[in-house]
């Protein structure tokens, strides 16, 4: 018989395990730090790949109910230069394998499908110690403590559990994102919607570049990417809107103003989002009744996999226990084992996708790379 599984973290990774643990009728409880479902916004759009996140809602029993989550058309992906000049146009014609999808509309899939009181929300934990035997105590803000048998940390870069299994400590890429807004576009800002066009669109020179996704409606959603030191962002105040979006509209003078529009147009302050990174060859020995999942595991910088491996991670987890029950450490070991290599692999092409759009020759290289003259990742 598997024993109760302990998950830490209510995001992606942590709930699909769940679900899936569910589908084979093993319990499990999730403790997620946030007070609620609807405790904060969840993102914007996440691309789920046919090669890992389709198959792990499908492991989830979820397919046709993630089916009509997709945004038809929103696979749209386009590269301007920063004058605002299309470089590069791919539309969505239906054949692809990555549909968008709303990450909020995703996660209350997720939690819809377990069993009532399944997540106990308001549970931070503030530490995990080893009992000895594959047992861990979990101790959480409240004062509160669980001892499970067997510890999944779910919880993310910032992970409470990877201690118990690695001394690894994520570490600042030397870029950050500068995450923006723009309610209302198609009326507001019209030229920036035409720009944006109805998915995705990436504006890029050596160093920064805007990025923009439409959600639902009119909503543009951007993420400007800065090469700068967490001290030159510390300067910069971004409980006041206004100032903070035009310090960092003024790194992009000279660019066309239907993109500097998504900096300093949105109505709600810019949230700064730091980007850090674990070792890409990241992984531990096997330590008795403890594993990791998603960025816990393999954190890395934004490169369209993050939520799918996760997704993937948790799922294959799943899969392990309910095929070795009642003997946990042996799926834990064939879980790590697969984990390990696809993780890596995927960090490393992420880490050279970052370059084909960051690095000097920007945009040209990742335009080579979409037209097919060069490596795709």
């Amino acid at each position: 018989m598997s024993p109760h599984v302990t998950i830490i973290g209510a995001g992606l990774g942590g709930l699909v395990l769940a679900r899936v643990l569910h589908v084979h009728d093993i319990p499990a409880t999730v403790y997620e730090a946030e007070a609620s479902a609807t405790a904060r916004t969840q993102g914007g759009l996440l691309d789920i790949h046919e090669e890992n996140g389709q198959l792990a809602l499908e492991a989830a029993g979820l397919t046709g109910e993630f089916r009509s989550l997709i945004l038809e058309g929103h696979q749209q992906m386009r590269i301007l230069d920063r004058h605002a000049a299309v470089l590069y146009d791919e539309p969505d014609d239906g054949t692809g394998g990555r549909p968008e999808v709303s990450r909020g509309d995703l996660r209350r899939l997720l939690l819809d499908s377990l069993p009532p009181g399944t997540v106990h929300w308001g549970h931070k934990v503030t530490g995990v110690r080893a009992l000895g035997e594959g047992r861990h105590e979990v101790t959480f803000a409240h004062g509160a403590t669980i001892t499970t048998e067997l510890l999944v940390g779910a919880d993310g870069a910032w992970s409470k559990v990877r201690p118990l299994l690695s001394g690894a400590v994520p570490e600042y890429t030397g870029m950050s994102y500068v995450e923006t807004f723009l309610a209302d576009s198609d009326t507001r800002y019209p030229a920036t919607a035409s720009a944006v066009g109805g998915g995705g669109m990436l504006s890029l020179t050596p160093g920064k570049g805007i990025q923009a996704h439409r959600e639902k409606g009119d909503t543009l959603h951007a993420y400007v990417a800065l090469t700068r030191s967490p001290e030159w962002f510390a300067g910069i105040d971004f409980t006041d809107a206004a100032a903070a979006a035009t310090r960092i509209a003024r790194e992009f003078d000279g660019w066309a103003p239907e993109l500097t529009a998504l900096i300093t147009g949105g109505e709600s302050a810019p949230i700064l989002r730091p980007l850090h990174t674990l070792p890409i060859e990241h992984r531990w020995e096997r330590v008795p009744g403890v594993t990791l999942v998603g960025d816990a595991a393999h954190l890395a910088p934004p490169n369209g996999e993050g939520a799918n491996l996760a997704l993937y991670d948790g799922a294959e987890l799943g899969a392990a226990l309910a095929a070795h029950p009642g003997d946990a450490e042996t799926a834990l070991a064939e879980y790590e084992r697969a984990m390990f290599p696809r993780s890596a692999e995927a960090a490393a092409d992420g880490a050279q996708l970052h370059e084909l759009m960051f690095g000097d020759a920007a945009p040209q290289s990742l335009i080579t790379m979409f037209t097919g003259a060069g490596p795709s990742y």
